[in-house]
């Protein structure tokens, strides 16, 4: 028996068995035994909320991994579903292919960041789950199934973002694009001339992102334009790069968030310092070394979905919230955008979204900070991010939702007897 906790320390669990299928026909006996009640695939515990955690028996699932087939013509690749998000690039770039967006971690596996729902930024891109063509996937009841364009179509949008709840995701082909390269452009602005143009600044990049710093009327700014793959680079020097991702964003950064911890008073100050220190400059690399980042400081996230249009209007309510907050608060607001897309439990299904993130360091209480902000999110017709911190139930997310009954009926069908369930899921999604 072994314990389990996730990276953000929100989620802990004692006596837990974990197993190793190392092929489908053996995970698909596993479920179709039923001698355990509960079985839950094991990604890498990245998320904050309590989705990947096990409940009896955890699958570790690192042999479905790896690069498996490549259909150039199409540009399509077929991944196992534990292959972790860093690990594809590297699989990719012999075929000079990539995958269209990426989140700003790539610590997930391929399986976790799609049942998540774990998203990029891009006015014109949906999240990961978008990218998603076909999956192959073992059900509750050990039924091997293939869905995609052509068998079982209706079950796509489905899959494509399934919570863990439909299956045991073991293949995976994605959409991919030519590989291409992003020139960066992070820099500080002031927020209220930000707000004179918050939809320009929005659309007028591929992608584009800020993080606010309570307490300051300054904004980190990023923003990447797409270039063809062949063009030419402008890289980070290796000092430069480990001076911005280490030294900055996680070791000075972390240093500071354990200063506060115990004079709360220099917030504002290192949140002043803190803003300045991260605006970088311009450089052009290949697209997942401008996605990605290593987060080495630990913290505990919320982040809501809200319509484009109330976007702006929910960000000036929170940074209000977060202002008046009566204890300093040492983490950004982290704000991105995202196109509709018609997958069934995607945040951004049927509207163009903006997402916006509170944080609070591992060390600090999160728990009324949070609450607060989730009051302005629900005001704001906001869905949650699966995998943060949230506190919705069954009933709030049918109200979100327009196919979520019909994603239950799915549930019904693939896992009937709830073998892929654990206390988020009963709640989330009702017994």
């Amino acid at each position: 028996m072994q314990r389990w906790h996730n990276w953000g320390r929100t989620e802990a669990v004692e006596g837990i068995r974990v197993v190793r299928p190392d092929d489908t026909d053996e995970l698909a006996s596993l479920l179709a035994d039923g001698s355990a009640q509960h079985v839950r695939p094991l990604g890498s515990g990245h998320s904050f909320s309590g989705i990947g955690a096990p409940e009896e028996v955890a699958l570790d699932v690192g042999a479905f991994s790896g690069l498996l087939a490549v259909d150039r013509e199409r540009r399509r690749v077929t991944l196992g579903a534990g292959t972790h998000l860093w690990e594809i690039p590297g699989l990719l770039s012999g075929h000079r292919l990539a995958m269209q967006n990426l989140g700003d971690i790539d610590r997930q596996t391929l399986a976790g960041a799609l049942s998540t729902g774990t998203h990029g930024t891009g006015a014109a891109f949906g999240g990961l789950s978008t990218q998603v063509v076909g999956v192959t996937l073992v059900t509750g009841d050990g039924r091997v199934l293939t869905v995609d364009e052509d068998t079982q179509p209706e079950l796509l949008p489905f899959v494509r973002l399934g919570l863990g709840a439909l299956g045991v995701l073991t293949e995976v082909t994605l959409q991919c694009v030519p590989a291409f390269s992003l020139r960066a452009e992070e820099a500080t602005r002031d927020l209220a001339s930000l707000n004179t143009d918050w939809d320009g600044w929005f659309d007028g990049a591929d992608h584009a992102e800020f993080h606010w710093f309570p307490g300051t009327g300054r904004v980190v700014t990023k923003t990447n334009t797409r270039l063809p793959g062949d063009s030419a680079l402008a890289p980070r020097s290796r000092i430069g790069r480990w001076v911005g991702e280490e030294l900055l964003a996680n070791a000075v950064f972390g240093g500071l968030c354990a200063v506060s911890r115990h004079l709360p008073r220099t917030v504002p100050v290192i949140n002043r310092v803190a803003t300045a220190a991260m605006g970088r400059g311009t450089f052009t690399e290949p697209s997942p070394r401008v996605f990605a980042a290593p987060r080495r400081v630990r913290f505990r996230e919320m982040e809501y979905a809200v319509p484009r249009e109330q976007m702006q209007e929910a960000f000036g309510r929170i940074r209000r919230l977060a202002d008046g907050w009566p204890e300093p608060v040492e983490f950004p607001v982290e704000v991105r955008v995202a196109a509709a897309d018609d997958v069934a439990l995607s945040p951004g299904h049927g509207r163009d979204i903006g997402y916006i993130a509170v944080h609070r360091h591992l060390r600090r209480d999160h728990t009324a900070y949070f609450a607060a902000a989730e009051r302005i999110f629900a005001d704001h017709d906001g869905r949650p991010h699966w995998g943060k911190l949230h506190r919705l139930d069954a009933d709030d997310l049918a109200a979100l939702y327009p196919r979520f009954e019909e994603f239950l009926a799915v549930r019904d069908r693939l896992d009937p007897a709830r073998r892929l369930t654990n206390p988020y899921l009963r709640r989330v999604l009702g017994s």
